[in-house]
């Protein structure tokens, strides 16, 4: 707080060049740059620490109405003769807690006031209250003789409340100072709009699944990828949750009344549009019931229903959703799919793949790696546990002379024959393993493995308890290979 006497400083104070703005150049030059600040509409102004009032008399020349504020009385006195018959009020009183009641201005102008503030950021709090929507701070200020505040320091004192702050130097302009500085002098003009946050849309994505096929909707007639194929899908409104959101779009879209405890999280994803904005996509799995059946129930933003195997998805499709479905497939649970301005939104089969999956944190302790298995024949065990591991969703690892693996996720199943194997045969009867068992999706995906098994080395066991041979309330099938090994499959 400064210890200037500012009523002893009043007589001498439009002495300085840059306060009395005697020198028209002088005067001129703060003119035009108020001009500049200031809006081109008459406007309410508030000039805190006016001194004798000479910006003030400059502001209302420029046809604004002003009102004046400085704590020192003869100050105050000598600004209403300097204004007179201008129609501005001027109010003795403290800048840092303004005596205008609740007054709102267009802008506040404060010339070399808020350094001297003893708590300049509760100041600015307050002026801040006393613009109204869209008004402007005008700070002049500056650093003289090592005191004052930068222009970087007091922009963070400004940040909490806006971030359209206008930087302007004043140093290097000797008019408005009547001589050459060399100190750091400028103007901050700061507008009074609320600190932007990055939004995004939330879109919802509906995988409904009828065994190994989904729904896809063709758009028409909605501005938007028109004639592509899309998952039922939209927006979430205000005050839904995503899941309510989802739940809302697929009865109007495909007439399915769905329930929460339906719904299964399958994939997030933040997406960008080409030259679009960025959106976070959540999509949902859940399935198909025959007492349900999907209907287009929007014939004016759909031209077809259909269904289509997730593992041969037809090209036609809005990359956006061909990403997020193949993402799915691949059990990524994260993903960030980026388009360039010129990618076109229609999948493109040989265009730059723009998903990037994220790596999702697990509790390393206690998960299995991989499961080894030796084998007498490993051509058999190749064709064998090859089909069966594929259509679980395991994918080719590693190949060595004596072995292969599949992996699925971050574990692996090795089959490998081994010259210190004893024996030719598995017998899942003695101690050691006796089988493997692996989550099949629903019945309908069971039944059709099932069917195809014999056709690749795998024959079912317990026939006549099939698929309850495990009990009543468990649906699974057990097979088993030519060397003896046996695998469960289990359904929900």
């Amino acid at each position: 707080m400064t210890t200037i006497d500012w009523d002893a400083a009043a007589d001498s104070f439009d002495e300085e060049p840059d306060h009395g703005l005697l020198d028209p150049a002088i005067r001129h030059a703060w003119a035009q740059r108020l001009e500049s600040w200031l809006p081109s509409a008459r406007s309410e102004v508030l000039d805190l620490g006016c001194g004798t009032g000479s910006l003030a008399l400059l502001v209302a020349g420029q046809g604004h109405r002003v009102t004046a504020v400085d704590r020192s009385p003869r100050m105050a006195e000598q600004a209403r003769a300097k204004l007179a018959g201008t129609g501005t009020e001027v109010l003795v009183g403290d800048a840092g807690q303004p005596p205008v009641g609740k007054q709102q201005f267009d802008v506040i102008l404060a010339r070399h006031m808020v350094g001297l503030l003893p708590d300049p950021a509760a100041a600015l709090h307050r002026w801040f209250a006393l613009l109204k929507p869209g008004g402007r701070l005008v700070l002049i200020d500056g650093v003289r003789g090592g005191v004052g505040l930068s222009a970087a320091r007091l922009a963070r004192l400004l940040a909490p409340h806006t971030e359209r702050i206008h930087h302007e130097p004043l140093s290097g302009d000797a008019r408005l100072w009547g001589r050459e500085v060399d100190d750091e002098r400028y103007a901050l003009v700061a507008r009074a709009e609320p600190a932007h946050r990055h939004t995004e849309v939330v879109d919802v994505h509906l995988i409904l699944r009828c065994g190994p096929d989904v729904l896809l909707a063709r758009r028409a007639g909605t501005g938007y990828a028109d004639g592509l194929l899309h998952a039922p899908s939209g927006h979430a409104e205000d005050g839904e949750d995503v899941r309510e959101a989802l739940i809302r779009e697929a009865a109007e879209e495909i007439g399915v009344v769905l329930d929460p405890d339906e719904l299964r999280v399958a994939l997030v994803m933040q997406h960008r549009g080409p030259g679009g904005s960025p959106r976070m996509g959540w999509f949902f799995e859940a399935e198909y019931d025959p007492a349900r059946p999907p209907r287009n129930a929007e014939p004016d933003k759909c031209s077809e229903l259909g269904w289509f195997p997730l593992d041969a998805l037809p090209d036609d499709m809005v990359a956006y959703c061909r990403v997020g479905l193949e993402g799915y497939r691949a059990e990524e649970r994260f993903l960030i799919h980026w388009h360039e301005d010129g990618d076109p939104i229609a999948y493109a089969p040989d265009g730059m793949r723009r998903a990037v999956p994220l790596p999702v944190a697990v509790a390393p302790t206690g998960r299995v790696h991989h499961i080894e298995l030796w084998v007498p024949d490993l051509a058999a065990a190749e064709a064998e546990w090859g089909w069966l591991l594929g259509e679980l969703g395991h994918t080719p690892y590693q190949r060595w002379a004596q072995g292969r693996s599949w992996r699925r996720g971050e574990s692996y199943v090795v089959v490998e024959q081994s010259p210190d194997t004893v024996g030719d045969m598995h017998d899942r009867l003695r101690p050691g393993l006796n089988h493997l068992a692996f989550h099949i999706r629903d019945r309908a995906t069971l039944d059709a493995l099932v069917a195809r098994a014999p056709g690749h080395g795998w024959r079912l066991l317990f026939p006549d308890r099939h698929p309850y041979a495990g009990g009543s309330g468990r649906c699974a099938a057990y097979l088993a290979n030519a060397a003896g090994y046996e695998v469960e499959l289990v359904a929900p």
